[in-house]
């Protein structure tokens, strides 16, 4: 039972976290109502838990890891960190000072991020954090029956990071490339089964603003299969540049097996 409810928590956790923090707060692929929003955001507090990630701080660092890709001003680099934990606290402290505003941003960071101020800060608050913890720690109490599953109850209180890190090391270092870009971006398979489409890197560095994140015919992007659910149940609205950029970038099969790369999208 417990490595079943570890990947269902990690499943969750990473679909939440691509479909709102990054899709929605960051690139706003889609809209959708207010009561919808509030549920998303609320669905979003609550499955990630411990790891919970405030949408405006995750937004204004996704939007400056794009302008600034794999330079010195990317929050979060491979190319210039020794190693994912040193990148991890890198990261860890712009965030934090974006969370409590102590660090600015430029202004065209700035807004289009959905913001719900009691459950932001209930859910980043450390008794909030601790309690999710220790909820982890009585489910593993009861139910783990093996000593490699307490392995395993570490992972709860970070999914968050460590999803982070994983999409950004790996996707930044390993794999192939659809499309010339100016940073090193890759598509990295087969990793991106734990990361519902987060890890093909290349390809959503040179569309930005395409909801599905797949390219080529062998690449899938469970996040997008999701969000096409939701947008024929009406719960969410495709926006119209998202659908123009999907159109717009998608290689042509014939193009990217003779090795011919496009060239990548400069917007954010």
């Amino acid at each position: 039972m417990v490595p079943f409810v570890f990947a269902s928590h990690w499943s969750l956790s990473v679909l939440f976290q691509s479909l709102f923090q990054h899709r929605y707060a960051a690139h706003r692929m889609f809209t959708m109502g207010p009561r919808t929003e509030r549920a998303l955001h609320l669905s979003t507090a609550l499955v990630q838990g411990s790891s919970y990630l405030d949408p405006r701080a995750y937004a204004i660092l996704h939007r400056e890891h794009h302008a600034y890709a794999d330079t010195e001003r990317d929050p979060h680099s491979p190319a210039h960190q020794k190693n994912p934990l040193r990148m991890m606290l890198h990261t860890a402290r712009r965030y934090a000072g974006l969370l409590t505003r102590s660090l600015s941003a430029e202004p065209r960071f700035l807004g289009g991020y959905p913001e719900w101020p009691a459950v932001d800060r209930l859910f980043s608050r450390w008794p909030t954090r601790i309690a999710f913890g220790a909820l982890y720690a009585l489910f593993y109490r009861r139910f783990a029956t093996r000593p490699w599953h307490w392995a395993l109850l570490p992972m709860h209180f970070v999914m968050g990071p460590v999803h982070g890190a994983i999409v950004n090391w790996c996707g930044h270092r390993y794999g192939y490339r659809n499309f010339a870009s100016r940073d090193e971006s890759r598509n990295t398979l087969p990793v991106d089964v734990l990361c519902m489409g987060e890890l093909f890197q290349n390809n959503h560095h040179a569309r930005p603003a395409s909801p599905d994140f797949a390219a080529r015919r062998f690449e899938l992007d469970p996040t997008w299969q999701v969000m096409r659910l939701l947008a024929r149940m009406k719960l969410i609205r495709l926006t119209p540049a998202s659908k123009g950029e999907h159109a717009k970038h998608r290689p042509a099969h014939a193009q990217v097996n003779r090795g011919t790369l496009p060239a990548a999208s400069p917007s954010l």
